[in-house]
């Protein structure tokens, strides 16, 4: 079933075409990527999907009845709501009864309660009040009745995407939604969209997201859409034989190309028909052999400052802010070409440690030593401070005109540019009228420009395209020096890191040597020992209560009948799962439908037996 038909889609802004006459359709069920280089359009594009920003020309049509949703970089809330009023701010019959029941339990009226309890279930919508706790758990939103004003700018971003998921949508257009997120709710949403029935468009650079949930990957270059129908890793190999082609055919472009100049430049200016569809013939071979395509591959041996015998040494320290501990009697001895890690809960530290690093902070107890040959170069999660009417490659100039390489070379500003995908047009770009990545990406090189021997990067992949942490990654392939990262990247550190300090967020730091999935691994073990532990504890929380609440004894009777259906309902799928009958589609379909079952069955039947224990 086709969901959205794209015709012929232009769209400039002034002189500049972002994109002209893409076409494309979106079917039920197909979970697509848009990814592309920082500036193409990829926000530009579901925005004028959306109706937010006007075409040029161009049609687009929805199918009749389907429930749109979008979730954006940035929303705009009434700072003056509470996160309950905007999670139920939909037009579901469902999500007004849980408002309403909602309301109800603050206000402790037994009359409203159970008028709004017969209405829910007349709905019977009390499996969207379980997905609604679901997800206010997984996205570790406490306090839902908290006003927006006083939340962060990641909370905000948690909001929106769970105003997205409980929206119920039958397409979800979603523009970054795993910013700001940590490893655990990533990994969460990356289950959760990857098994749900959800259609979905997505803007991501989350390389691991788009290999499990994406089906299809739209990349956008030239103005030109081109589609893969895979994941991210069947893009990739495709691209590759898509450009390799490319070349093959630029190739035989320019043997034609230059036999026809020398035809041209011999022919008389008066010319007759067939001489002129030989001419238009040759000016379309021209534009074909002008192509260029070669890549920007980074081969850069950066002659550094020689890092001495001392790098940095950390003996007991200790930081703490209040009654939160950040670090508690911590020492730890930097080695040459150290390729560090560091992951962590938001809230944990993790920024205050590379604080402590560069003594941007006091410690509260014991001291750090500096090696006098250390010069750091830091990339902090800040936007770039520089005037919006400087050039870009002013910005650059101002650190260095050159940085030297190995064997008396060196690169100039412009080339360092064009190595991180600035090409020449841009140089003199005035800074304002960049994308939000492309300022990412310039403040990155300033970083890289004033040649640092320990470099430390907070989150240097958040807004920048998959093109250019490529090349940030080859980059640091050969970087000689000291290597410090946190990132919620998964892929990014598998790559650059070869061990973790992973910070718990009570002073305590472990080291594990590995990469990012070597962790999780851990960490998903020590959940499984954990679970039952959790559920005990509940249990206990429940007793303590004395009774259970009205709604609660409501939900323990109707429990075991769900879990009975859910039951009955994931023995079926699971036969006709062994059915050669069913098609491709069909037994897709089966597959993602018995996921859920699972998921369902496994959060009711730990929800009964913390009910059961005093009932």
């Amino acid at each position: 079933m086709n969901y959205l038909s794209v015709e012929n889609l232009t769209k400039s802004f002034g002189e500049r075409i972002l994109f002209s006459k893409l076409t494309f359709g979106i079917n039920q069920g197909q979970k697509i990527a848009i990814v592309a280089k920082n500036g193409s359009g990829k926000t530009t594009l579901l925005k004028c999907l959306m109706d937010r920003e006007s075409i040029d020309e161009g049609r687009i049509v929805y199918r009749n009845g389907i429930r749109i949703s979008f979730m954006e970089q940035s929303d705009k809330f009434d700072i003056e709501s509470s996160i309950y009023d905007v999670l139920l701010d939909h037009d579901l019959p469902e999500m007004k009864a849980i408002k309403k029941y909602k309301e109800a339990e603050i206000k402790k009226d037994e009359t409203l309660l159970q008028q709004s309890y017969n209405e829910l279930s007349e709905l019977n919508a009390w499996d969207f009040e379980s997905k609604l706790n679901l997800v206010l758990t997984k996205l570790d939103i406490k306090n839902p009745e908290q006003k927006i004003k006083t939340l962060s700018g990641g909370q905000k971003k948690r909001i929106a995407l769970a105003k997205v998921i409980l929206s119920d949508a039958d397409l979800l257009f979603l523009d970054e939604p795993t910013n700001h997120l940590d490893l655990d709710m990533i990994e969460w949403l990356e289950s959760y969209l990857s098994s749900s029935n959800s259609t979905i468009l997505m803007v991501t650079h989350d390389r691991y997201f788009l290999e499990v949930v994406c089906d299809a990957i739209f990349e956008l270059s030239n103005k030109t859409l081109f589609k893969y129908n895979g994941n991210f890793s069947y893009y990739l190999e495709k691209k590759a034989e898509r450009e390799e082609q490319l070349k093959s055919t630029i190739e035989k472009a320019k043997n034609t190309f230059r036999k026809e100049l020398d035809w041209i430049r011999r022919q008389p200016k008066a010319r007759g028909t067939k001489q002129k569809a030989r001419i238009e013939s040759f000016e379309v071979t021209k534009k074909v052999a002008s192509q260029n395509t070669q890549s920007k591959e980074l081969e850069l041996l950066v002659k550094m400052n020689r890092l001495g015998s001392k790098i940095i040494e950390l003996h007991k320290i200790g930081k703490a802010f209040g009654d939160k501990r950040i670090l508690d009697n911590f020492s730890y001895n930097f080695q040459r070409k150290e390729r560090l890690g560091i992951v962590g809960n938001n809230g944990a530290g993790k920024t205050t440690f590379l604080n402590l690093i560069l003594q941007k902070e006091e410690v509260d107890k014991g001291k750090i030593i500096i090696g006098d040959t250390i010069v750091f170069g830091y990339y902090s999660q800040e936007l770039i401070k520089v005037s919006d009417q400087k050039r870009v490659i002013e910005v650059i100039k101002d650190i260095a005109e050159y940085i030297p390489l190995e064997k008396g070379k060196e690169l100039s500003a412009a080339q360092l540019l064009e190595r991180f995908l600035f090409p020449k047009e841009m140089h003199y770009q005035l800074v304002k009228k960049l994308s939000g990545g492309e300022k990412r990406r310039l403040k990155l090189l300033t970083v890289l420009m004033s040649n640092p021997n320990f470099l430390i990067l907070d989150e240097p992949t958040n807004d920048l395209d998959i093109f250019a942490m490529a090349v940030l990654e080859e980059y640091l392939r050969t970087f000689q020096g000291c290597l410090m990262v946190v990132s919620h990247d998964r892929y990014f550190m598998d790559k650059m890191v070869d061990h973790l300090f992973v910070m718990n967020g009570n002073g305590q730091i472990k080291d594990i040597t590995g990469n990012y999935t070597v962790y999780r691994k851990e960490q998903k073990e020590l959940s499984k020992k954990s679970k039952n532990a959790n559920i005990k504890k509940e249990s206990t929380v429940i007793k303590e209560k004395n009774k259970l609440s009205f709604k609660e004894k409501e939900e323990f009777k109707s429990l075991e009948s769900e879990i009975e259906a859910l039951e009955k309902e994931k023995k079926e799928i699971t036969n006709k799962l062994s059915d050669s009958s069913f098609n491709g589609e069909e037994l897709n379909e089966m597959g993602k439908r018995l996921s859920e079952i699972v998921s369902e069955i496994e959060i009711k039947s730990d929800r009964w037996l913390i009910l059961s224990e005093y009932n």
